[in-house]
């Protein structure tokens, strides 16, 4: 699945004048960050926003399913909606939307980093041997 460059510049230009979008591929998808903070992602030719317990029923309102993906033969759900119609062609909606999503990504705990494997030990263990 590829990326929907067009759709991300909209999402980019749209955006403007609340922040800076950036991009991250990811899973033949990308993860979009307006200055620094997740608020989106694009994938399955869709943008798709971020959502939490919060703003759930914002969503619901609006009818926007949540983003589901297969794994492993079973149903996974992520906290991402899929945006509206009307954010593809209107700039003030998307800023709208946007922002509901952006809140969610900054009320988000921030993500723990992964231990990284130290090359260091194993070249001590064979020293101590």
């Amino acid at each position: 699945m590829a990326v929907d460059i067009g759709l991300v510049d909209w999402v980019t230009e749209a955006m403007a004048p609340v922040g800076t979008v950036t991009m991250r591929r990811m899973m033949g998808g990308a993860t979009l960050y307006l200055d620094g903070t997740v608020f989106a992602i694009v994938g399955l030719e869709a943008l798709w926003f971020k959502g939490d317990a919060e703003s759930d029923a914002v969503w619901d309102a609006a009818g926007c399913p949540r983003f589901t993906v297969e794994m492993n033969g079973e149903l996974k759900s992520m906290n991402y909606r899929r945006a509206p119609d009307d954010v593809y062609d209107d700039a003030d909606a998307l800023r709208e939307w946007g922002g509901l999503a952006l809140a969610a990504g900054l009320r988000a705990p921030p993500k723990k980093a992964k231990a990284k494997k130290s090359g260091v030990k194993k070249a001590e263990a064979r020293t101590t041997r």
